[in-house]
């Protein structure tokens, strides 16, 4: 007997990745997921292990700061297959030097506060 796993539902997708039921929502409304979700015959959601790991994939880029658009656009080459795979490439590559200089100003940023963390050290506790 061959048993099927039935996915997740959305509430059960929403906690295994972090999001809201909202947000996976929404991820499916603006067309970001890699392929439809699967409908059970109540027409509620079931989310597959590909879907979970789509969307932690999603949910990389956006903390790097892709905007939906461009997250849009990988997903669409994606779905065109393998022969955008050095289209892909060169839309990560693009967002890479994106998040290289953000961590760069972020490390700026950082290094200044730690220059004031310790002035008030020493005039906290000079000694």
């Amino acid at each position: 007997m061959t048993i099927i796993d039935p996915g997740r539902t959305i509430s059960e997708a929403a906690e295994a990745t972090g999001l809201s039921s909202h947000t996976l929502r929404y991820y499916e409304r603006v067309g970001l997921m890699l392929v439809p979700v699967d409908r059970a015959p109540s027409t509620h959601r079931r989310y597959s292990d590909l879907d979970v790991r789509w969307v932690g994939f999603l949910t990389k880029l956006r903390s790097t700061g892709m905007p939906i658009a461009t997250v849009r656009e990988y997903v669409e080459l994606a779905r065109a297959g393998d022969g955008t795979s050095e289209a892909r490439m060169e839309l990560l590559l693009r967002h890479r030097v994106s998040v290289l200089a953000q961590l760069d100003e972020i490390t700026q940023s950082l290094a200044a506060i730690d220059t004031k963390i310790s002035i008030y050290r020493e005039k906290v506790d000079p000694s």
